[in-house]
């Protein structure tokens, strides 16, 4: 065998052992009460920002955060399923290279359609969410975010603001390496996050 075939064969292999479900995982969903008991989750975190945010940062950003969250529900708003409900809080800081302050050009009806960004954003989120977990196995559990958050905007010759985000929500999972640790990524708005979580 031809050593580019042995790469695409070993390639090929680790595909299939990763995606494949471990021999040892359970499902629990229809279980309540299976999953990991714990009082608090530490959460640190990288943070990547694809979306424009509410003010005036534009364009991507990159950060990072920190997330605690307490369990509040051991069994939670549907009593048959593998649920729980915790109270989640934080600080999340995410730097964007431009921003939407200064206008340059407006339209015939005096909206501004193009914007000076030549300056960078930082923006501090100190953000209060729901978190509804649903356990669906040893392995994999998954949440919806919804929540809201306290703003600081720092931007570069212009005035910090401080702003409330009335909507801020992400929904993720949770791939379990242990009942104390897991890998757990966010897709929401109005940032991504991948980190690694403590359940304590």
């Amino acid at each position: 065998m031809s050593p580019r075939r042995s790469w695409v064969s070993a390639a090929f292999l680790a595909v299939l052992a990763v995606s494949r479900p471990s021999p040892a995982d359970t499902v629990v969903i229809k279980r309540p009460g299976a999953h990991p008991h714990y009082a608090f989750e530490l959460e640190p975190r990288v943070l990547l920002g694809f979306i424009d945010p509410p003010g005036a940062a534009h364009g991507d950003g990159f950060g990072v955060g920190f997330r605690g969250t307490v369990e509040l529900v051991d069994n939670g708003f549907i009593p048959s399923i593998n649920n729980t409900v915790g109270i989640g809080f934080g600080v999340d800081i995410v730097r964007y290279g431009r921003g939407r302050l200064r206008c340059t050009r407006r339209d015939p009806v005096d909206v501004c359609v193009a914007f000076d960004d030549d300056f960078s954003v930082t923006n501090v989120w100190l953000p209060v969410v729901m978190q509804w977990n649903f356990w669906l196995s040893r392995n994999w559990s998954v949440f919806g975010e919804p929540g809201l958050g306290l703003r600081l905007e720092l931007a570069e010759e212009a005035d910090d603001e401080i702003v409330v985000d009335p909507f801020l929500f992400s929904a993720g999972g949770r791939f379990h390496f242990s009942d104390s640790a897991t890998l757990t990524l966010r897709v929401g708005y109005p940032t991504f996050s991948v980190g690694v979580s403590f359940l304590l």
